[in-house]
């Protein structure tokens, strides 16, 4: 099984939407069963899951008390990729997290404000001796504070190949538990996350990725599956 927290100080670096959206990609790539989990109190992940027709992934209530014996729970049952969204603030639940995770994908916008406050969060990692990866989000295209926040970031660390472009796409298909892998007429962000996905699983050395169909399953009640996932 393999452990990734998407980690990142600075609130609005699109933490959720990510956690989300690669969850699905890893699903439909053949890296399940895949488990979500949210240690951030506002809860937006799993408002998002709960809003979702396809089971996948498996949403599991956790706590940080209950984290770790939560994940070694989760690898028994035979789930092999796990995705935790974390709160954005650099905290002991933070420190938790990285604690359990193979690898720390740290998200942030092209800003200047962003820019300095993954310090914070590269410094934390490094303490932890935990591998990371950056990802630019919601990028400008053309724009120049994208091309110098790839440079900034490449001299901290490894920085995923793909920019997630600042796409109306990610926003809408979180409203009703989609992602844009999952809309009609979104090619460019689909293969965004698709990039971005490949590249994590090389870095935590999943098996190359494979596409598989999924049959879309009838709706269901999205309290009730919750309670027969968690652990």
């Amino acid at each position: 099984m393999h452990v990734l927290a998407i980690a990142s100080r600075k609130g609005g670096s699109g933490k959720t939407t990510l956690t989300g959206h690669l969850s699905v990609e890893a699903e439909r790539r053949g890296h399940g069963p895949v488990a979500i989990m949210d240690v951030d109190p506002q809860g937006s992940l799993a408002d998002w899951w709960n809003e979702r027709v396809d089971p996948a992934p498996v949403f599991v209530n956790t706590s940080l008390e209950t984290l770790a014996a939560d994940i070694e729970r989760l690898r028994a049952a035979g789930i092999k990729t796990v995705i935790i969204d974390t709160p954005p603030a650099i905290t002991g639940a933070i420190r938790q997290v990285v604690d359990v995770c193979d690898l720390v994908l740290i998200p942030t916008r092209p800003s200047p404000h962003d820019l300095r406050s993954v310090k914070a969060t590269v410094a934390l990692v490094e303490d932890m001796d935990k591998p990371l990866v950056f990802v630019i989000n919601a990028a400008t295209p053309r724009a120049r504070i994208t091309k110098e926040a790839v440079v900034a970031l490449s001299q901290h660390g490894p920085l995923a190949p793909s920019l997630i472009h600042q796409r109306v796409d990610f926003a809408s298909s979180m409203i009703d538990g989609r992602t844009v892998m999952e809309l009609p007429g979104a090619p460019l962000a689909t293969q965004e996350i698709e990039r971005t996905w490949e590249y994590l699983a090389s870095r935590m050395g999943l098996s190359p990725a494979i596409p598989v169909l999924v049959q879309r399953p009838e709706p269901r009640d999205a309290e009730q599956l919750q309670l027969q996932v968690a652990v």
